[in-house]
């Protein structure tokens, strides 16, 4: 595994991180053992970032994931999960609820720390109780040293810019910008630099639409996304070549992006996503995908309230 520095936390982190969420049975029903056995392959094979939240699920995630974690040495792992958000439209972002949320998540993840927490899709808050209340409680735990570091989530990228400005954290997760088919995430990286703000990138699979699977009825993609994502899938099957595995070199082989995070309960789906991202790539075949997803690239969804979603690209 190789790792790099997630900005000025001083962490070294794994190029490939694991994403919990598919332990919340979030994509379809999963077993619970052979998803602890999945988080215990992963740090086997020198993954040490996972990142989980009490949404994920509805706190299955969390809770799967701290059965695993009993049996792993805490200095062998670093752990994030975020607070805010507990449900499809529940949304809390008040000081009192976050400062709650990290007792019940670290009982629930057998821990008496956490490393980073992150305020969960900050784009559904009022940007004033964020900056006034929900990232004040960050900082607070982190001087009660609950918390490590202090972080925000999101899919709009205008939201990092937003907070950024105003008011500095340690590490921001952004997800569905660095993939094939959008690598809008490329624009926030100056700022980021320039700030030393951590970054973690998620969904190298675009939430599935890379996969080659139907992707979830739930995934907000246009039409236009999901068929042009599936007439790719096809080209790389037609030359012999895995989309899943091009799309998780795209995001690794970046030395600006620390870490991404994937998801999976499956341990042999986690070891073939670590040999995909140890694996020197085809850079010729990337450059051929990249040009068949040349339409959509960086189209996305809006996601929250509509003042952060002025600058997306949608069809």
């Amino acid at each position: 595994m190789k790792y790099r520095k997630l900005g000025k936390t001083g962490l070294d982190v794994s190029i490939l991180s694991f994403g919990a969420s598919s332990l919340g049975s979030v994509f379809h029903p999963t077993d619970d053992k052979e998803g602890i056995q999945t988080v215990h392959e992963a740090v086997d094979q020198g993954i040490n970032y996972i990142d989980v939240s009490p949404y994920y699920g509805l706190l299955k995630a969390e809770t799967v994931l701290g059965q695993a974690l009993r049996d792993i040495p805490r200095d062998k792992y670093i752990l994030s999960t975020k607070a805010g958000r507990y449900g499809a439209d529940q949304f809390d972002f008040s000081y009192d609820r976050i400062i709650r949320s990290v007792e019940e998540s670290m009982t629930r993840l057998h821990t008496d720390y956490i490393d980073i927490l992150f305020l969960h899709d900050i784009e559904f808050g009022d940007m004033n109780q964020i900056l006034g209340e929900a990232i004040p409680a960050l900082e607070e735990l982190k001087r009660q040293g609950k918390i490590r570091f202090t972080g925000i989530s999101g899919l709009p990228l205008s939201i990092f810019q937003t907070v950024l400005s105003q008011k500095p954290v340690d590490a921001i997760l952004s997800y569905c910008h660095y993939s094939l088919n959008d690598d809008s995430l490329l624009e926030l990286l100056p700022l980021l630099s320039d700030k030393g703000t951590g970054l973690v990138n998620a969904s190298p699979l675009s939430m599935g639409l890379l996969s080659g699977n139907e992707p979830p009825a739930w995934h907000p993609a246009a039409p236009i996304i999901r068929q042009t994502c599936q007439e790719v899938f096809e080209y790389c099957s037609s030359i012999g070549v895995s989309l899943p595995k091009i799309a998780i070199q795209f995001a690794v082989n970046n030395e600006s992006v620390p870490t991404t995070l994937v998801s999976t309960s499956k341990p042999q789906n986690m070891m073939t996503n670590i040999a995909y991202a140890l694996e020197e790539p085809d850079f010729e075949v990337i450059r051929e995908v990249r040009r068949r997803l040349e339409p959509i690239q960086r189209l996305s969804w809006p996601s929250g309230k509509p003042e952060y979603n002025t600058g997306v690209r949608v069809q």
